[in-house]
C-alpha cells in the first residue's frame, strides 16, 4: 500500500484513472493532473483530491502543478502517453517531436518540478513512469512511439541513479492494454483477437493490472526496487509461442 500524497499526471486516462481509484481505496491523498476539466473536476470531487488542469506540452503546467500539489509528496506517477502507429513514410517531424515531448520530455519536466516536494516525503519516495514493450521489441509502424518510449526507459535508469537513495524511480512497460487510447486497435474484434494471440497469456492487459503494479512500486513493499523497467505484457517481451 502506498502512503502519503501521490501526484498523478494523466489522471483521466485509462491507466491514470485506474491508478487514482486504486490509491484512493488504499487511503492515499491525491493530486490529479489532466487536460479536460469536465472529466477531471468530478473525478477529483469523488476522490476528495486536489487537481490542476493543464497540458504537458505547456511548460507552465508543471509550474502550476508544483504550486497546487503542495510542499510534500510521497509519490509521482506519469501516466501520460500516445499511441501513434504509422509507417516511417507517413510520419512527420511533428509526429516524432510530439511523441517525444508527451512521453519522455514531459516525464522529465514533471519529475524536475516535483523534486523538492518528493525530497520532503518519507524516504525513499517513489516515481513511476510508463515505457512500453515497443521500447525493446521491434514492431512495424512503431518508429515514433517506440523511440519515445525507449527514451522513457533511458530516463528511468538515469534518474534512478541520480536520485538514489532518497527517491526510487521505476518504469512499467506494458504491452497493449485495453484502455480508451487503444480503441482504434481494440474496436475491431478480429484485430483485437489477433493481437491477443501474440501473447503467451492470450489477452490484453487491463488498466487495473497496471494500477496494481503502480501501487506496489509506490509502496513500502518495494523499497529495495529502483532503476527497473518492469514488463507487464503477457510474456510478449520475452516469450515466443509461434515459430
Amino acid at each position: 500500500m502506498a502512503e502519503g500524497k501521490v501526484l498523478i499526471y494523466g489522471a483521466t486516462g485509462g491507466i491514470g484513472k485506474a491508478t487514482a481509484e486504486r490509491l484512493r481505496q488504499e487511503g492515499c491523498s491525491l493530486h490529479l493532473v489532466g487536460r479536460d476539466e469536465a472529466r477531471l473536476q468530478p473525478m477529483a470531487a469523488t476522490f476528495d483530491a486536489s487537481y490542476t488542469i493543464g497540458d504537458v506540452k505547456d511548460e507552465d503546467t508543471f509550474v502550476r502543478v508544483t504550486e497546487d500539489a503542495g510542499s510534500e509528496l510521497q509519490g509521482l506517477v506519469y501516466a501520460v502517453g500516445t499511441l501513434n502507429l504509422r509507417s516511417l513514410r507517413q510520419l512527420t517531424p511533428h509526429d516524432f517531436l510530439n511523441d517525444f515531448q508527451i512521453n519522455a520530455a514531459g516525464a522529465a519536466q514533471a519529475v524536475r518540478a516535483a523534486l523538492s516536494a518528493l525530497r520532503k516525503g518519507n524516504r525513499p519516495t517513489s516515481i513511476v513512469l510508463y515505457s512500453s514493450v515497443a521500447a525493446t521489441q521491434g514492431f512495424a509502424n512503431h518508429a515514433s512511439i517506440g523511440m519515445a518510449k525507449a527514451a522513457v526507459s533511458g530516463l528511468t535508469l538515469s534518474l534512478a541513479a541520480e536520485l538514489a537513495p532518497a527517491i526510487r524511480v521505476n518504469a512499467i512497460a506494458p504491452s497493449l492494454t485495453d484502455t480508451p487510447l487503444a480503441e482504434p486497435l481494440t474496436s475491431n474484434d478480429k484485430m483485437k483477437e489477433a493481437i491477443e494471440n501474440f501473447h503467451a497469456l492470450p489477452r490484453l492487459g487491463t488498466a487495473q493490472e497496471m494500477a496494481a503494479l503502480t501501487s506496489f512500486l509506490l509502496s513500502a513493499d518495494a523499497h529495495w526496487i529502483t532503476g527497473q523497467i518492469i514488463g507487464a505484457d503477457g510474456g510478449r517481451s520475452s516469450l515466443r509461442i509461434r515459430s
